[in-house]
């Protein structure tokens, strides 16, 4: 057995940006064509109006001000309200394995390695461009690394699940050196049409390098312990599958985007995150006082606050919970490694941390850290 570090993080962010004011101006004006369109159903009770939303809304809601996705105009075309992303020959790069070797690429030279180094690569991802071949495979092409490649999806708990799979990988001596990339085009699976959701996703893609400790000069972080958990809800779902021309269905349905019962997820999922969190520092042998602090799943501000509060009593957005979702939106599977990302570089040697995510599945998973 060999222990396990996290050498690296890479980030990759897409070209465009959308506000809350863009975002609410274009819906607005699809909900006022929508309603236009249908003013006699409407009128006579057979179609309920839609109802137009507001930055004030949307930052209550969720604390979002921001999000970064591949691309916007056609997501702002009231007439359309999706992305347009053009199909690509067989012979190009996809889209996400384009984003995760940028995201890997930067990891590879923060770590001070060449990509030919890894020789495991797990993609981590709430929903894959394609069922085959594998974007891992891909993506390790691009890279030029060695080894192995599978995809994964466990939703918004995708990135931490891969961070156990490559931990053991690298602990048995299966890799050396394993990555796991996290590319979200969340906006594709986002119905934009939805007053509930459309402002919650962006795009990104994140980057973990785990390697053997003793390849390792320098700072980097110790895993200390691994956890994942699930247990089955219909409360968040996306129907979108090979299955669908079967069924007859079309993919303009509604159940083919992301959907959930957010209050059901909030009052469910949310204590589940914090027992989560105690139950394994506790059979490490430490308390949540102990932890410097945690880069938690970033979809909603007022579930994180729930969650450290129930911790440690403290703030979600301070020093011990770092929010980064006010500019990023949810990204899925890899808004908690964003945020470890961006407020880790400050750590004291044998300081503690905590990546917490939870979502979809339901699925939680958490990675304790321990800065060397």
């Amino acid at each position: 057995m060999h222990d396990a570090v996290v050498s690296a993080t890479g980030l990759f962010k897409p070209p465009h940006r959308i506000s809350n004011e863009e975002l609410v101006e274009s819906f607005n004006a699809y909900v006022e064509r929508f309603n236009a369109e249908h003013a006699e159903a409407i009128g006579a009770g057979q179609v309920a109006a839609l109802q137009p939303s507001s930055t004030e809304f949307i930052e209550k809601a969720s604390g979002i001000k921001n999000r970064y996705v591949m691309e916007k105009d056609g997501v702002l075309d009231p007439a359309r309200m999706y992305p347009r992303i053009a199909a690509r020959p067989d012979d190009q790069p996809s889209v996400m394995a384009e984003m995760a070797a940028a995201a890997a690429l930067q990891a590879c030279e923060r770590a001070g390695i060449q990509p030919s180094e890894i020789d495991a690569v797990y993609c981590a991802s709430a929903n894959m461009q394609r069922p085959y071949p594998a974007m891992a495979c891909e993506i390790q092409a691009l890279l030029g690394a060695k080894g192995y490649g599978f995809d994964m999806n466990v939703a918004c708990s995708s990135a931490t699940f891969g961070i156990e799979q490559a931990v053991n990988a690298v602990k048995a001596g299966s890799a050396r050196c394993a990555l796991v990339v996290s590319p979200e085009i969340t906006s594709a699976h986002l119905e934009w049409r939805d007053r509930d959701c459309h402002f919650i996703f962006g795009d990104t893609c994140t980057a973990v390098l785990v390697q053997r400790a003793q390849d390792v000069e320098g700072p980097a972080w110790e895993v200390l312990g691994t956890r994942l958990a699930t247990q089955y809800s219909n409360n968040i779902r996306n129907n979108f599958g090979f299955m669908n021309r079967c069924e007859d269905s079309s993919w303009t349905e509604r159940d083919k985007t992301f959907r959930q019962e957010g209050r059901k997820v909030f009052k469910e999922v949310v204590p589940m995150a914090a027992a989560h969190i105690e139950s394994h520092l506790r059979d490490l042998g430490l308390a949540p006082g102990d932890v410097r602090r945690y880069w938690l799943h970033q979809a909603n501000l007022g579930m994180n606050q729930f969650v450290i509060r129930k911790l440690i009593g403290a703030e979600a957005g301070s020093d011990v919970a770092p929010i980064i979702l006010d500019e990023w939106a949810n990204t899925a599977s890899a808004g908690s490694i964003i945020a470890f990302h961006a407020h880790s570089a400050d750590f004291q040697p044998g300081e503690l941390g905590v990546i917490c995510s939870f979502g979809a599945g339901y699925s939680i998973g958490s990675v304790v850290l321990r800065r060397r």
